[in-house]
């Protein structure tokens, strides 16, 4: 399937620090990035973005990560969700398979193996995102 636009990831971390290193992070990959520091901004990007992948942190204030993608699982079904944490530990396997998250990515992140799970995300969607040739 070919695409007209870019992948659309969302990211949300309530912490800007976070945000603005993994923006840096992804800046020469082919996404479309939209971040958010709280899930009410999560939520606006959602009704008005067709959101493909979103990477949430997972112990925000008033909100879990999996609570958080839950939503966007009853929201936007197709999107790929990923959880990226400094608290792998304190997640439920049953909990991220039930809710079909592919990816727990731990804090702190090594670019590359962060770059590669999108780019596996990115081509279960059927959109084969890599780097530029």
């Amino acid at each position: 399937m070919s695409r007209e636009r870019p992948l659309i990831l969302l990211i949300l971390d309530d912490e800007a620090r976070i945000l603005s290193a993994l923006r840096r992070s992804l800046r020469r990959e082919p996404y479309e990035i939209f971040t958010a520091e709280s899930a009410v901004e999560a939520r606006r990007v959602l009704e008005t973005e067709a959101v493909d992948l979103v990477l949430s942190d997972h112990k925000m204030p008033g909100i879990t990560g999996l609570q958080f993608l839950e939503e966007v699982a009853a929201r936007r079904p197709e999107a790929v969700r990923m959880l990226i944490t400094g608290w792998t530990e304190t997640i439920d396997p049953n909990a991220v398979e039930a809710l079909g998250i592919r990816a727990v990515i731990a804090k702190p992140w090594e670019d590359a193996a962060l770059k590669e799970t999108l780019r596996m995300a990115a081509k279960e969607l059927g959109a084969g995102a890599g780097p530029a040739a």
